[in-house]
């Protein structure tokens, strides 16, 4: 893969990452040519930038700290695979659940798929019911 490539992706991942931790998702979106979110974890897909503001909107009001560390960034032709941990506080309604007050810390991956230097999609695997039970729900 041609580097400057490679870095060009790099950058689009971390300001896509750094933005979500200042809750600035207007810069968020802007690092997709159409935004789209498939949480693997739970099944849902938001797709459009509407659907993808909303998704920031209501898991912001769950978790109004929630942010992320990246551990790795992998490359591939088309896409970067991103190790990292999200963490965060249920200080609001999740998925119809009160909010119970506990923090949660959770190791995911996140696949970026790309056109050129933009990101196409973020697939993010993890595993529910690490977050639950850090929460206090099962």
């Amino acid at each position: 893969m041609d580097i400057e490539l490679r870095n060009r992706r790099d950058a689009a991942i971390r300001e896509h990452m750094e933005s979500e931790n200042r809750l600035d998702f207007d810069a968020t979106i802007a690092t997709f040519t159409h935004p789209r979110y498939e949480l693997i974890g739970t099944g849902q897909v938001f797709d459009g930038a509407d659907e993808v503001m909303d998704y920031y909107r209501s898991s912001r009001a769950a978790f109004p700290d929630q942010r992320n560390v990246i551990h790795t960034l992998r490359h591939a032709d088309d896409a970067v695979i991103v190790e990292f941990d999200l963490l965060g506080t249920h200080t609001g309604d999740f998925l119809g659940v009160a909010p119970t007050g506990n923090t949660f810390r959770a190791r995911m991956a996140a696949i970026f798929e790309f056109d050129g230097d933009r990101i196409t999609c973020e697939r993010i695997y993890f595993d529910s019911a690490t977050v639950l039970r850090q929460l206090g729900i099962t």
